[in-house]
């Protein structure tokens, strides 16, 4: 077997060092940002063909006048095949039926410098030395390690100066190109939709006609950009690239792949966390038609046929024996047990901590004290998981390899899948496919790992592995289960002077860096966990708030909006019982927590105006409002709420937010509107159970979500504002859930504290 080298900028044993020196003081040699124009690139990082002309990493322009865009990020709904070619396209000033789109190969000049800043436990206002050591040195690390990667509501925000400065940067080329031609200064020239004219005569050159000699210039060392009264493209809602392609069929998912002799493969993994295989008879599957081979991976069982309905039946005639597991006997009812001993043995890691709240409480005339909870959750993306791989024997060490899948992280998928075929990243072929949802389920490799460990058996044949939706089900990376307990104490008129909040539940960062560096993996606080608890933007004398991480069999991993996604539930719904407790209307309570928070409190105000906030609503319905900060946005939801029998009715949901700069409006609708079904979803059914050590729910209906009959209206407000972006996929979930539940304490008179929503004589 050939050495292995760590690919280049990818996650490595030395690379994690570095980025432990980079959060801890900033040490690394010229840290800082890395700047735009660092990340141009050259050329020929960007693949040509014909008679395109790449101008940098980013762009490059054929004979047509055809302006092709590289995305480096991954398009699973959330729109980044129009909003980033939007920012590019619009210092190139290229006309937007010019512009086409293609996935980004994976190089550094494309990591998400931006995505580790979701790691650090800062609030968005501390601009402290310390803070802003960390932020600029864990961009330059994401830089370093080439962190290809989708997540964290972080395309757009990482996006906004690379590629226009890329966009301007053509654009200077062409323009230069087109001066030299009439022999006149570059000054006396300009760029109109697509084509460079000369100001003087009215002449003019289209892009095609210049690509070539631009191509040959040196890029200028220094281009301005436009400033925002300039803007064409950006703030305006543009036609999405992507959706002919998915209208038509012609767009392609990882599940789409079809290769000349494909074959098909079908996986049984353990049903207990942590189980082994023993012992594989597969005697009977292989007399059924079709059936070419079974295989034991390290994963599990795979059956091989000429097609998936006969891989995936045959697997039931395979014999699958299975070691016994400590994890035999785990179930949810251990999992909770666990948690109340965490709480009564731990003192867990202090992220937030202000004044004396015990002195606070001591000497309250009232405490209010409450605990909420949440289980565990799987992405359920619609396509289950997939990839299609092809091994390419060269010789009896070395070989190439061919990976076709959607994938939020390709660096990572070339890093692993290297890995399973024991060769360097450089002979792996990753072919970027649309994905069908994410959710940050698709940061995972395990189905990568997976195919490529069968394609070693096949002979150079290629395979697509497709899971089952029972498997993509009961073998997900959950979002974790969570228990929040709070003690508030409040004076003499009612008013919060202290806040005190322990969040206990296992920990992403610890489960995320075993799966890859398992080497690295320890119990260390994770902010990923606590983020939307320690951060709060209401204004108390004495706070404190801690993590409990206790640990399990059950794989955690990021779920969209991560820990916001249980933390607004905790904190909202917290707040709302302080506001009732002090007689007050709820927004009105918050607002006034809000006074070192303008941006927070226009936002509240917003979705309030919006839905009517204190305006009669026809009977038996009821209004419940929440507010959360994440990912650099501000969102707030109010929530019309009905009751019939034991089933929560939502009406219509408005939804305010403050992402600063919108690069495309209509992109931004509808991503809250994604964002607010998924947390719906989760909020009204999502639920994760164990029991003997497996996961008890296998499809859609034991995993119900929010189908079209009982969709609401959503009404989405959006703040003008200069502020640089913020996220937009994932704001919109973490306030739909204390909405809703506020409102149905309004109905009920009882207090929702556990997810999902089950009424009966208590809520």
């Amino acid at each position: 077997m050939s050495a292995q080298r760590a690919p280049e900028g990818t996650l490595s044993r030395r690379g994690f060092l570095l980025a432990g020196a980079a959060v801890g003081g900033g040490l690394l040699v010229g840290c800082g940002v890395p700047t735009p124009r660092e990340r141009l690139g050259k050329p020929d990082a960007l693949p040509v063909q014909g008679g395109e002309v790449a101008l940098n990493g980013w762009v490059k322009i054929d004979t047509d006048g055809r302006v092709t865009v590289a995305v480096p990020r991954a398009e699973m709904g959330q729109g980044v095949m129009t909003a980033l070619p939007m920012l590019l396209a619009e210092e190139l000033d290229a006309r937007w039926e010019d512009v086409q789109v293609v996935h980004a190969p994976v190089a550094r000049i494309y990591a998400n410098a931006t995505l580790l800043l979701n790691v650090l436990p800062f609030t968005s206002d501390d601009d402290s030395l310390l803070a802003r050591v960390a932020r600029t040195s864990v961009q330059r690390v994401g830089y370093m390690l080439s962190l290809q990667v989708t997540g964290g509501s972080s395309s757009v925000r990482d996006a906004w100066g690379p590629m226009r400065t890329a966009g301007a940067t053509a654009r200077a080329m062409l323009v230069q190109a087109a001066a030299q031609r009439w022999g006149v200064p570059p000054s006396q020239c300009r760029v109109e939709a697509g084509r460079v004219v000369q100001a003087a005569t009215g002449a003019s050159l289209g892009f095609g006609e210049l690509a070539q000699a631009a191509a040959a210039l040196s890029p200028p060392s220094d281009v301005p950009l436009k400033d925002p009264a300039q803007f064409k493209l950006i703030g305006r809602s543009m036609p999405r690239k992507d959706i002919p392609g998915k209208v038509d069929g012609s767009a392609q998912f990882g599940i789409d792949v079809r290769l000349p002799g494909l074959v098909y493969a079908a996986i049984a993994q353990p049903p207990v966390f942590g189980a082994q295989v023993t012992k594989v008879d597969g005697a009977q599957a292989l007399k059924r038609p079709g059936v070419l081979k079974v295989l034991q991976i390290s994963q599990g069982v795979v059956v091989v046929a000429n097609s998936w309905w006969r891989a995936q039946k045959a697997l039931a005639d395979v014999q699958i024996t299975y070691a016994p597991s400590p994890n035999d006997t785990l179930s949810s009812k251990d999992i909770a047990q666990s948690f109340e001993q965490a709480l009564t043995t731990q003192e867990g890691s202090g992220f937030t901590s202000k004044g004396d709240v015990d002195a606070a409480l001591k000497a309250a005339p009232r405490v209010v004290e409450s605990r909420y909870s949440v289980p565990y959750l799987a992405h359920a993306t619609m396509e289950p998981m997939n990839c299609t791989a092809q091994w390419h024997a060269d010789g009896a060490s070395k070989g190439q390899l061919s990976v076709w899948v959607g994938t939020q992280a390709p660096s990572l998928v070339k890093w692993k899948a290297a890995q399973a075929a024991g060769i360097d990243t450089d002979q792996v072929n990753l072919n970027q496919l649309y994905l069908g949802g994410g959710f940050g389920r698709r940061l995972e490799t395990d189905m990568v790992e997976q195919a490529v460990a069968i394609a070693k058996q096949l002979d150079g044949q290629p395979v697509k592995l497709l899971w089952s939706r029972e498997e993509d089900m009961q073998h997900d990376v959950y979002r974790p289960a969570a228990l929040s307990v709070f003690k508030a104490a409040l004076d003499d008129k009612g008013q919060a002077t202290a806040w005190s909040n322990r969040v206990v539940a296992p920990s992403v960062g610890r489960g995320t860096t075993a799966r890859l560096l398992p080497w690295a993996a320890a119990d260390t606080p994770d902010k990923n966990q606590i983020e939307g608890a320690f951060d709060i933007p209401y204004s108390f004398a004495h706070v404190s708030v801690r993590q409990l991480r206790p640990f399990n069999a059950v794989p955690v991993g990021s779920w969209r909006s991560v820990g916001h996604s249980y933390n607004a539930f905790f904190t909202e719904c917290f707040v709302d019982e302080l506001a009732h407790a002090a007689g007050q209307d709820p927004v009105a309570y918050r607002s006034a927590l809000l006074s070192a928070h303008p941006r927070h409190k226009a936002v509240l105000a917003l979705a309030a105006a919006k839905s009517g906030w204190g305006q009669p609503l026809p009977a038996g319905h009821a209004r419940g409002v929440a507010l959360h900060e994440s990912f650099g946005s501000i969102c707030a939801q109010v929530a019309e709420v009905s009751i019939d029998g034991d089933q929560v009715r939502v009406h219509r949901v408005t939804c305010a937010l403050d992402c600063g700069v919108v690069v495309n409006p209509d992109t931004v609708d509808a991503q809250l509107q994604s964002a607010i079904v998924y947390g719906l979803s989760a909020a009204l059914f999502g639920e994760i159970t164990l029991a003997n050590g497996r996961v008890e729910q296998s499809s859609f209906p034991s995993y119900p979500v929010v189908q079209m009959a009982h969709m609401p209206r959503i009404d989405t407000h959006i703040v003008p504002s200069t502020q640089p972006p913020g996220g937009v996929g994932e704001p919109g979930t973490p306030p739909i859930a204390p909405a809703v539940a506020n409102a149905v304490f309004v109905l009920k008179g009882q207090r929702v504290r556990a997810l999902p929503i089950k009424l009966g004589p208590t809520a």
